[in-house]
């Protein structure tokens, strides 16, 4: 029997609950992180939906952003739904004056890119050719542009915007799965953990 993955979950804002559900369906242990302390006793760290803005002011607050930078860095792997893509990309669009990111994609977001919350809606996406899974989409990002070592995972809007894609260690999702009751992302970011 395989030791479950012990995955943190940011939460100092956003849908730290259902993630840590999602996870734990998903075979994982699911730890809430708000301190550097936190983060250093995880394998792995799920960002979740927010509002980015928020989480890195708080990230930096809590004195969390240069330990989540240096941690992912040195590889810990990481996934981030809707606000957390965000603040896995190396580079957004539409931020705030001086608004920063963990990074490590190589990537461009732009920030509420499908709307305002009015023009939330929900899609069926093939996510890493893994089938159909229902995906909602709430002020979401989508990726502008990635870099060479970026996989695309899933397309929305008639396969027009990437709203998944995985860099080695690394996964983002412009929707949010935790919301749907399917597990499926939480397992393929679990099963990546085993393959790393």
């Amino acid at each position: 029997m395989t030791i479950a993955p012990t995955i943190g979950v940011f939460a100092l804002q956003g849908d730290v609950r259902e993630h840590a559900r999602s996870l734990e369906a998903a075979g994982a242990k699911a730890v809430a992180v708000r301190r550097p302390g936190e983060l250093e006793a995880v394998d792995a760290l799920v960002i979740p939906g927010g509002e980015s803005t928020t989480m890195w002011k708080l990230a930096e607050t809590f004195d969390l952003l240069e330990p989540l930078r240096l941690r992912i860095k040195n590889g810990m792997p990481a996934y981030g739904s809707c606000a957390g893509m965000i603040m896995l990309a190396d580079r957004i669009e539409g931020g705030v004056d001086g608004q920063q990111t963990i990074g490590g994609i190589d990537m461009v977001v732009r920030r509420n890119a499908f709307g305002r919350q009015v023009d939330s809606f929900e899609d069926d996406i093939d996510f890493a050719g893994r089938g159909v899974l229902r995906a909602v989409f709430i002020r979401a990002p989508w990726v502008e542009s990635i870099g060479s070592d970026v996989e695309v995972l899933a397309r929305a809007d008639a396969g027009d915007r990437i709203v998944a894609v995985r860099q080695g260690p690394l996964l983002a999702t412009s929707f949010h799965p935790e919301l749907t009751g399917d597990v499926g992302v939480h397992s393929y970011f679990v099963e990546m953990l085993r393959e790393l």
